[in-house]
């Protein structure tokens, strides 16, 4: 990699790649064109092949989007979270698996889960249960939906193999919507995936925090646990641009009609003056950010054939089909009928 890509690569949230490898593989396996893929996400061969070669976020996320699609499999990251071994997630795994109970071991995975995803924060609560939380950090939530279902599938195969039951979630809370029959992953999680939801989130019975851990090795663990944090402070979290808080923001208040520069300053704890000021200072407008990430959600949704066009204009915040049907052509000259049947 040239220098210069180098130093911009090391100004976004970057990821060890594994998910993307794992997809990229599947790929070659059913004689996919991967170098299209690649390139479209851009990425390159040298990066796949190069285990210790990290790769953007973003590029992951629109690689998983590009292999989905040429796959036609609307669950890829699920499927691949399946059938790879956990292990080759490396220093992230071996600390959770060395701890002395389930308890222990998720505390750790939620900490030290930067050093493998720098997009991806996960918070820890325990109360009447155990709840981990999934937020997005320099990278805009709405782009993701194969890379955040991998993670969750991943954290229940892990809580399994480190304890030896089949152990279920009470509730799997997802962000991004899906239309279609999800029955998939309700029986592989235990409960009925809920998506549309205002978090992304996984909670578990408090009991299983007792759990011990099969293989639990104490001393193993305390000198992981100095390596992971040595690893933690090298790669410490870059903060997100202000540009996609806002985003993450309105993509939570697009369905409910509430995406107003008003809102979205409150609830990111700012004044609207303060907002515009921000949003100005990285060359944006909210108009910009908000038109944006309608037209992104808007191709995406037209792709799930059960979502109606109706069903979409509401999902962006549009009152009525109309509305919605004159913004889309204003953004790309065609009607979402036309574009979802292919036609010119």
């Amino acid at each position: 990699m040239r220098n210069s890509e180098a130093h911009h690569l090391d100004k976004l949230p970057s990821a060890n790649g594994g998910i993307s490898r794992l997809a990229y593989a599947r790929a070659k396996e059913e004689g996919i064109e991967v170098e299209f893929l690649l390139r479209e996400a851009g990425l390159t061969h040298q990066q796949i092949d190069d285990p210790s070669a990290r790769l953007s976020v973003r590029s992951q996320i629109r690689f998983l989007e590009l292999a989905a699609k040429a796959l036609r499999d609307e669950f890829l990251g699920f499927h691949l979270a399946q059938k790879f071994d956990p292990r080759t997630i490396g220093l992230l795994y071996y600390v959770a698996a060395s701890s002395d109970t389930l308890e222990e071991a998720l505390r750790r995975a939620v900490r030290y889960a930067t050093i493998v995803n720098e997009g991806v924060v996960m918070k820890f609560r325990v109360g009447k249960d155990i709840r981990i939380g999934f937020d997005y950090v320099g990278v805009a939530r709405h782009s993701d939906r194969d890379q955040i279902e991998f993670w969750m599938a991943t954290l229940l195969r892990i809580c399994r193999q480190l304890t030896s039951r089949q152990l279920a979630a009470n509730c799997v809370s997802l962000s991004h919507r899906r239309g279609g029959d999800t029955s998939e992953l309700d029986a592989f999680f235990g409960c009925s995936v809920m998506f549309g939801a205002s978090v992304d989130e996984v909670t578990f019975p408090a009991s299983i925090g007792k759990l011990s851990v099969v293989g639990a090795d104490s001393y193993l663990n305390e000198l992981l646990i100095k390596y992971c944090e040595e690893a933690l402070a090298a790669r410490a979290v870059k903060r997100n641009s202000f540009e996609f808080r806002v985003e993450n923001a309105i993509g939570l208040l697009l369905p409910h009609g509430k995406a107003q520069a008003g809102e979205v300053a409150r609830k990111l704890g700012v004044s609207q003056r303060t907002l515009t000021r921000r949003l100005s200072s990285e060359g944006l407008t909210f108009a910009d950010v908000l038109r944006r990430i309608r037209a992104d959600l808007a191709r995406r949704h037209l792709t799930d054939e059960a979502l109606s066009v109706s069903k979409i204009a509401w999902l962006l915040g549009y009152q009525d089909v109309s509305a919605f049907t004159h913004a889309f052509k204003r953004w790309t000259g065609r009607t979402p009928r036309a574009v979802r049947h292919g036609l010119v």
